[in-house]
């Protein structure tokens, strides 16, 4: 009898365990990047742009905005780099409308950020991340977690198509922060795509 109650109570406690670390688990994914770009993507789109000379420089920032109102924002911004590396970063982040406003600021010193169309927008970046990909330059970790910030938003109904490179090749630019090691490995692959480019077309 004292047996079986033991191995009652030890089931039960074991049950126990079970539904704390399952509703763990759940709170984690509810609090995650994704589930918070999900949660956000029912909202309205305010505002869709990009650097407005992001194929000349080869770098530049692309930012979607969602909100109920255009004073509080869910924004996911995305560091563009159409010549090698792809999508080099992308964060989302709650802004108010006048630390956007600072956004849009830094977006056009190099030139006037243009707005875009949606779909546009996720198809550059989805396009530019394969391409990257395809040259051994994987897009940044919190990139498919953002990039859900764009919901319902249809890629394939942009018709656009991209020419990546700088003149066609394959040509990496270092960032601010980046270790001489990190550079010379960019550097590295960066050449092994272009040489692979240039065997293709022999």
């Amino acid at each position: 009898m004292a047996r079986n109650m033991a191995l009652k109570r030890a089931a039960k406690a074991n049950r126990r365990k079970a539904v704390v670390a399952e509703k763990r688990k759940s709170d984690l994914v509810e609090g995650s990047l994704a589930m918070q770009a999900v949660r956000a993507a029912q909202m309205p789109i305010q505002h869709c742009l990009m650097s407005g000379r992001l194929f000349e420089t080869g770098i530049g920032t692309l930012v979607i905005a969602r909100g109920a109102t255009s004073y509080n924002l869910a924004v996911g911004v995305f560091l563009v780099d159409t010549w090698s590396l792809g999508v080099r970063d992308a964060l989302l982040r709650p802004l108010d409308a006048e630390t956007f406003e600072d956004v849009l600021a830094s977006m056009e010193e190099p030139g006037p950020a243009d707005h875009i169309d949606p779909a546009y927008a996720r198809k550059l970046l989805r396009d530019v991340a394969a391409w990257a990909a395809s040259n051994g330059f994987a897009p940044h970790r919190d990139f498919a977690a953002v990039e859900k910030l764009f919901g319902d938003v249809d890629a394939g109904a942009c018709d656009a198509t991209f020419a990546f490179g700088h003149e066609g090749r394959v040509t990496y630019v270092s960032g601010p922060g980046e270790s001489r090691a990190l550079i010379a490995h960019r550097t590295r692959l960066a050449g092994e795509a272009q040489e692979k480019q240039e065997a293709a077309q022999i």
